[in-house]
């Protein structure tokens, strides 16, 4: 189960470590957040949530660790959603830029207690992709089987009673373009929003990695997205369920990439939009704010140096001109030219 890792450390494959003390603990503590937050919101004690849990969870399958995920926490609340409050349809959505194990997890534990001595079948069979009342709607990039994990294609639809319930919107084509804003919205309107509506989902769970996020080298990513981009998204699966969202944290290896985007996230599911644009009206302090609000950490604060700049710039060139003033030689006299 464990291999050495090339820092002389111990892993559960090749780049995922583990440490006797914390890996176990820690773990169970983030799928156990993730549990908690999405029972709270399905059953109405909460309208939404973002768990913001570390390690995360969506690379896991059924018996294996992988991709630095052990347990994958949104496939396992999902399962107990059904088990233990007997919600009919879940929705599960997934924007990390790589292909996820969610689709392949299944014999999950039967309840958090179990977390402690979580053990699994050797040969995973499919429970999501055969299950007609779960949902899994994965963007990620594929390149015909040549990024990580190799899997994902559009084809992989699922077995069973839950043929077509696995959709693959699955990239090719490289980073000559990366994809971007544009064909992630488009995705959303053309693929994954038409079909989560005829699902018509009792609540939406969403494993939210951000590596597609603009930041991130080609071999973690590559991709062009913004932050807002995500907070847009976000909205739209808020038209779903009522409004039941729960997004828990996944990927991302670069952390202003992740504060950016998660900060879009949040503020989506705060509904901060609509407060700022209808209140702008009536208070100069929040319209001073108001435009700023679609903008990552990173841009609000280039704004306002830029800002701050440009008064400085004109503090300074209104200094240099009343000192040019002041130090101006007084004119000389005009000399009298002697008459007639």
């Amino acid at each position: 189960m464990f291999v050495r890792l090339p820092c002389g450390g111990v892993g559960v494959d090749s780049d995922t470590i583990w440490n006797e003390v914390h890996s176990s603990s820690a773990a169970r503590l983030a799928v156990g957040s993730v549990v908690e937050l999405v029972f709270k919101v399905a059953t109405r004690e909460l309208k939404n949530g973002f768990a913001v849990v570390r390690p995360p969870g969506h690379h896991a399958e059924e018996s294996t660790p992988m991709g630095f995920c052990y347990f994958n926490s949104v496939a396992i609340a999902a399962k107990l959603l059904q088990q233990r409050l007997n919600v009919n349809k879940i929705l599960i959505v997934d924007w990390c830029v790589f292909l996820k194990g969610t689709h392949r997890v299944c014999n999950i534990c039967d309840s958090l207690s179990d977390l402690r001595t979580f053990t699994t079948a050797t040969a995973p069979s499919k429970r999501s992709t055969t299950d007609p009342n779960v949902l899994y709607l994965s963007i990620h990039r594929y390149d015909d089987g040549n990024f990580f994990p190799g899997s994902g294609a559009p084809d992989e639809v699922g077995s069973g009673p839950g043929v077509g319930f696995n959709v693959n919107v699955a990239f090719t084509g490289g980073l000559d373009p990366p994809m971007g804003d544009a064909e992630y919205l488009a995705a959303f309107r053309s693929v994954v929003m038409p079909i989560a509506n005829e699902f018509a989902p009792d609540i939406v769970l969403v494993s939210s990695g951000f590596d597609a996020v603009e930041g991130h080298p080609p071999p973690l990513g590559g991709y062009t997205l913004t932050s807002k981009c995500f907070g847009y998204l976000t909205r739209q699966l808020m038209t779903l369920a009522g409004g039941r969202v729960v997004l828990a944290l996944e990927g991302g290896h670069d952390l202003t990439a992740i504060c950016d985007a998660s900060e879009a996230c949040v503020a989506a599911l705060l509904g901060q939009e609509k407060v700022l644009e209808t209140h702008s009206k009536y208070w100069r302090s929040v319209h001073r704010y108001s435009p700023r609000l679609g903008l990552s950490l990173l841009e609000a604060k280039r704004g306002d140096s830029e800002e701050a700049e440009a008064v400085s710039a004109m503090a300074s060139l209104s200094v240099a001109n009343t000192n040019a003033m002041d130090q101006r030689p007084e004119e000389e006299p005009m000399e009298e030219e002697e008459p007639l």
